[in-house]
Order: structure tokens, then C-alpha cells, then sequence
């Protein structure tokens, strides 16, 4: 049996029943839904919200995090589409909800707008809700960045801003140390130059994964180009996987100035919370994350909350992403 209120003491005991250094064992997937369902029934026990209670009981208001959302698909979560994989608004503004209904809005006038320029086309959607554009990568992203001004010019909300940004995946596309686009083939410096292209000419403010998953080196070159002073995001996902050790060295090297978190990477709620602090010691943010393959359970939403990570990376439509965003939205009224 465990107490409650240690997560550290029961995440330690998972790994310790596990045996493995990776958590083959039990599995990474397992052992995330037991840390989760353990600290959930201490924050009951102690009547708090999750995210509370994961901060020590804070008494702090919350800090809400800017929303990272997919609007367009291509890559692996989408055949047909572009081979990059996700085209993302973040949304930031005084009232979380403002920025889920800023989100929305891009979303639906990418919608319309694909439906206005291909009315025979079936115009699906990705694996995380995200159309699935029939343009090529710049085509598309010219797409959301209009959009996206579109709806910042009808002043929607006070304070909101809705800026573009992608998740390149880049390790998917690269072949034999090249970068192989539809429209053209580059290598390593050709690749950080097209990026810095698409970052100045479209004002990115979130560039996921832009380089091969092992180009430390590399993400740290375009990182020192575009992400002084923060004025871009340079997020590594593919290149961390949550995994200490290879956080570690990106922050050594100043790889990125923003971590990608995914608990069922890492596998326990206190390895995360590591990894958040490997990162912050270095001057980098974290963004949580879901998966494309999700569940209605909201609490994802609590996480950043939480760690006090800068963003949330959550889709925009279906229920299963609309459920954390849902969660924020409540989290908010409560503590008014």
C-alpha cells in the first residue's frame, strides 16, 4: 500500500515494480494511468483541484497558459495532405476562453475557405481534428496566416492575438541527410535557412520540431537565429521525447528554448515534473501536450497549471480535444 500525498514515494515504487530502465516492463502507457489515477485520488482526498495539489497546495492563483492549436494536417496524421505536419495558431489573451473562441474562429474560416476554394473536394480532417488542406506547404500555411489575421482584424476579443506557427516533424521527411519536400530537397543549412524564410516572412511565433530528431547541433543553430529574446519558439518534441537525458544535452547545447511535455513518453507525473525543471534551470519553457490519439479525459488541462508550463498544445474541434480546453475554461470561473 502507499500513502497519500507522496507522488514522488508512488512513482518511485512504479519504477521500482517495473524493473526496466525504459518501463518495458509494465509499460509506459500503464504506468502513466496509475501516477494520474494516484494523484488524482490524493487531490480528492484533500479537496483540490489536481492541478493544486500537484502544486504543493498552492494558494497562488493560476497562470494560464497560451493554447497551441492544430487547425491544419499534413504528414503522418494526414495522407494526402502536406508533408509538414501541423499547422498550429497560438492563441493568447486575458480570458482563456477568449482564446479557445480566437482558436475556433481560425479554424472555422480555414474551413469555410477551403470549402470556398474546393466545393467538389471531401474535405477531411487528421488524426488530431486539423483540416486536411489539398495545397502544397506554402500554399497552406499562407492559408492559416490570412486566416489567422482575418480574424485578429475583427477584433474579437481585447487582447487577443492569434499567431501562426507549424510542427515540421521534420524526421519524417528526412532521407539519407537530406530534407526531401514535394517541391524541393535540402540539407542541413538549406533546411535552417528555409525555416528562418518561413519564420521571418510569415512572423512564426512556434516552430515544432524543424530539424532531424538527433541534429542537436542543429536545432541549436536556428534556435540562436530565431528564437533570441523568445520572439519564436523553437520546441523540441521528437528531439526530447520527455527523456531526461536527451533534455539534458539540449539544454546544454541551448538545442531549443522550449521542451515538449508528453507524460506516457516519460511515464510517471514526477519524471515529468523533472524534465520541467531540467528545462526551466536552463531559462527554456515547456509546452504540455496531448496525443493524437486521445481520450474525453480533461486532465491534461491541469498540467500546465501545474508546472507553470507557457503553453498548452491541444487540437481545436472533436470532442476529445475540446474536453481540456472545456476543463481550462472551468478552471477559470472557479477561481473568479
Amino acid at each position: 500500500g502507499q500513502v497519500l500525498g507522496d507522488q514522488t514515494a508512488f512513482d518511485t515504487a512504479l519504477r521500482e515494480a517495473d524493473g526496466s530502465p525504459d518501463l518495458s516492463t509494465l509499460g509506459g502507457n500503464t504506468t502513466t494511468a496509475l501516477s494520474l489515477a494516484y494523484a488524482l485520488v490524493t487531490a480528492r482526498a484533500q479537496g483540490l483541484p489536481l492541478w493544486r495539489s500537484l502544486a504543493g497546495g498552492t494558494h497562488d492563483p493560476p497562470v494560464f497558459p497560451a493554447l497551441a492549436g492544430n487547425v491544419l494536417n499534413g504528414g503522418v496524421h494526414a495522407m494526402g495532405g502536406p508533408d509538414i505536419q501541423e499547422f498550429i495558431v497560438l492563441a493568447e489573451a486575458p480570458e482563456i476562453s477568449w482564446a479557445v473562441e480566437g482558436m475556433v474562429a481560425v479554424h472555422r474560416e480555414v474551413g469555410r475557405r477551403l470549402r470556398e476554394r474546393f466545393p467538389q473536394a471531401a474535405l477531411g480532417r487528421g488524426d488530431e481534428g486539423g483540416w486536411v488542406s489539398p495545397l502544397g506547404n506554402l500554399e497552406t500555411l499562407e492559408l492559416l496566416v490570412s486566416a489567422c489575421q482575418t480574424i485578429q482584424d475583427r477584433g474579437l476579443r481585447a487582447g487577443l492575438s492569434l499567431r501562426p506557427g507549424l510542427d515540421l516533424a521534420a524526421s519524417e521527411f528526412f532521407r539519407e541527410g537530406r530534407y526531401v519536400y514535394r517541391e524541393q530537397t535540402l540539407d542541413r543549412e538549406g533546411q535552417i535557412g528555409f525555416v528562418q524564410e518561413l519564420t521571418d516572412r510569415f512572423g512564426l511565433v512556434f516552430v515544432e520540431d524543424p530539424l532531424d530528431q538527433e541534429d542537436f547541433e542543429g536545432f541549436a543553430q536556428l534556435t540562436a537565429q530565431v528564437g533570441r529574446g523568445g520572439r519564436t519558439w523553437v520546441v523540441g518534441d521528437d528531439l526530447y521525447t520527455t527523456d531526461p537525458g536527451r533534455v539534458a544535452r539540449g539544454m546544454e547545447l541551448a538545442s531549443t528554448n522550449a521542451v515538449l511535455l508528453k507524460v506516457n513518453q516519460v511515464g510517471t507525473l514526477t519524471e515529468t515534473r523533472r524534465v520541467v525543471e531540467r528545462a526551466e534551470a536552463a531559462g527554456a519553457w515547456t509546452v504540455c501536450s496531448h496525443r493524437s490519439g486521445e481520450t474525453p479525459d480533461p486532465w491534461l488541462a491541469h498540467l500546465p497549471l501545474a508546472f507553470g508550463s507557457r503553453g498548452l498544445k491541444t487540437g481545436v474541434l472533436g470532442g476529445e480535444r475540446m474536453a481540456k480546453l472545456n476543463e481550462l475554461v472551468r478552471l477559470r470561473s472557479r477561481e473568479s
